[in-house]
């Protein structure tokens, strides 16, 4: 089904694709090294900068014995001569068998995979999507909280350019039940066209602009960042910067079975004291964006059915 499919959007993939990738991520944090990639070789095309997403993903490659061509930032590759995206990406493809792409432009994803030649995944353009991070989430929601149903998510922080909780929102909306509490200034609020989307799909959702004792009833707190790179006003960043910021004490009302996730990086949204909280997982969460990775990258690729 997902065999030479690129991944773009979190809805290229449905929710048995969704489920399939989870039980196989399973399998890969059981066994991570395997030889199931010899022979391949896979392009790494960050046109911006990436820690997390970058590592993760040539970790997995180099697990399973592929081999990793590419760059990490455009100021290494001929863009910085004038080189077109269609000519990057239609030399990258003769080169490889994969394209994993990170781009600052919305869409550049969808038009890379339309002329590659090889499946392309989407490793997050601009504030459009960012999907291999939200199978990942759904993978750490799945492995705390047993379920992927009737699930409370607080999503707090830049819900305008946090592309993480758009591709979650899209994701979460298949399963049963789930409750959607979006915490962020008017500034930042969830785009309506998400929240049209929640309406149509009859889903509960709540927005609130303080952050205070009404995540005692949350299963999951998705704390973001408010990203500055995507603000062109200064002052405005300055404004919002720090207008949440989870401390361990706001924790003690809270489910014992609630977890904490973060795309990362962090600034200042959580307090360093809550890292020894064990309600705290956004650490492990980015661990298992490698078993995920291995997930995807294998069924894109055919070499699991």
């Amino acid at each position: 089904m997902m065999h030479k499919k690129s991944l773009i959007s979190i809805t290229d993939y449905s929710k048995d694709d969704y489920l399939r990738i989870m039980d196989l991520a399973a399998d890969f944090e059981a066994n991570p090294n395997q030889d199931l990639l010899k022979g391949t070789v896979i392009a790494s095309l960050f046109f911006e900068p990436s820690t997390r997403t970058r590592l993760s993903f040539e970790s997995a490659i180099n697990r399973l014995g592929g081999r990793i061509v590419g760059f990490t930032d455009s100021s290494s590759s001929s863009v910085t001569k004038g080189e077109t995206l269609h000519d990057t990406i239609r030399m990258a493809a003769n080169y490889t068998d994969l394209i994993v792409m990170r781009h600052p432009l919305e869409g550049s994803a969808r038009y890379a995979s339309q002329i590659a030649g090889v499946p392309v995944i989407n490793a997050g353009d601009g504030a459009n999507q960012h999907p291999t991070q939200t199978l990942l989430d759904l993978y750490s929601i799945k492995k705390t909280q047993g379920k992927l149903d009737d699930i409370n998510i607080f999503l707090v922080g830049d819900l305008k350019y946090g592309r993480t909780v758009h591709s979650l929102l899209q994701a979460l909306s298949v399963f049963k039940n789930p409750i959607f509490n979006f915490v962020s200034p008017p500034e930042l609020s969830m785009p309506i066209e998400y929240k049209r989307y929640l309406d149509s799909k009859g889903i509960k959702y709540f927005e609130h602009r303080e952050f205070t004792d009404i995540i005692s009833a949350a299963d999951i707190i998705y704390m973001t960042r408010v990203q500055k790179e995507r603000f062109t006003d200064p002052m405005e960043y300055e404004k919002v910067k720090n207008i949440y910021i989870l401390r361990n004490k706001m924790l003690q009302n809270t489910k014992e079975t609630m977890r904490i996730l973060h795309p990362l990086p962090r600034v200042n949204e959580i307090h360093p004291d809550v890292d020894s909280n064990p309600k705290a997982y956004y650490f492990e969460q980015a661990r298992n964006g490698i078993y995920t990775r291995q997930a995807i990258i294998s069924l894109i690729l055919g070499l699991i059915k």
